[in-house]
Parts: C-alpha cells; structure tokens; sequence
C-alpha cells in the first residue's frame, strides 16, 4: 500500500465537472493498493496518517496531526501509485490489486479515518480532477508492504 499525503488548504475533486467530495483544511491523500494488502496494511496506514505530525504548533514546528488539528481529509484512490518502471518508460500495473478488493479495502481504510475526522472521497475508478492548494508545501509517502 502506497499513500501519498498532502497538507492542504483545501482540496476538491470534481467528476465531469460536478464536485464530488472536498475539505477545507487538512490531508489530500492519493490511495495506492497493492496486491496482498489486507486488513493489517490498511490498519497500519489509518493509524499512521491519523497520527502524523505534519501541521504547525503554536512554534511554528510540525508538531500536530489531524485530528489535534481537527482537520479534514480527502481520500482519493489511485491505482497508478501501484505501477512500478523497472525498464523501459512504460509503467507496469501488474502490482495493482484487483479491482473488487482493492476498493472493499479503500473502503474500509476511509471508514477507519472517518471514525476520528470528517473524510471526503473520491468515486473508485472514475476519471477525476483533483484541485488542490498543497500547505507548505508538504507532501509525505508512507508505504507498507504486507511482508512488512
């Protein structure tokens, strides 16, 4: 599992021009499933990003999560952070997970962050435009392997 972390102002995702999910202040997360993830990674990823310590303190230091924050998330999925380009320039999709498990397990993760913070997504599989205004900026991957 891949997920790559913005802080955000504001984030927005659009649907043949209709928006479909947004926050104000808080993550952007782009969500990548990879095969043999299960219950375990997306567990890990949820507690990780919940309690990641990327917004500012009274200091001025990246020392708050989230939730101190109360903040919001956007959770997008995106089977393209499952590609790897070991030759050539074309990436291989082949670590991507199925299509049916790997949405049950995006579900699942976005029900696990909704329990602590409001959560918007995106629609699983669609073609979507993402806006977004990165705070920083400050971007993160966090990856887990299921060997991990």
């Amino acid at each position: 599992m891949r997920v790559v972390v913005q802080r955000v102002s504001q984030a927005a995702v659009e649907i043949d021009g209709r928006t479909v999910g947004g926050i104000k202040t808080g993550l952007l997360l782009l969500v990548g499933i990879e095969k043999g993830d299960g219950e375990k990674e997306i567990e890990f990823m949820a507690d990780k990003i919940l309690n990641l310590r990327i917004f500012a303190d009274n200091e001025g230091k990246m020392n708050l999560s989230v939730q101190e924050i109360r903040g919001e998330i956007l959770s997008v999925s995106q089977f393209t952070l499952a590609s790897r380009i070991k030759k050539g320039r074309r990436p291989d999709f082949s670590n991507a997970e199925d299509p049916e498990k790997a949405e049950a397990l995006y579900s699942r993760f976005n029900v696990l962050l909704a329990k602590v913070v409001p959560v918007g997504t995106g629609v699983f599989g669609a073609m979507m435009n993402i806006h977004s205004v990165n705070n920083g900026p400050v971007t993160i991957i966090i990856e887990k392997n299921p060997a991990d």
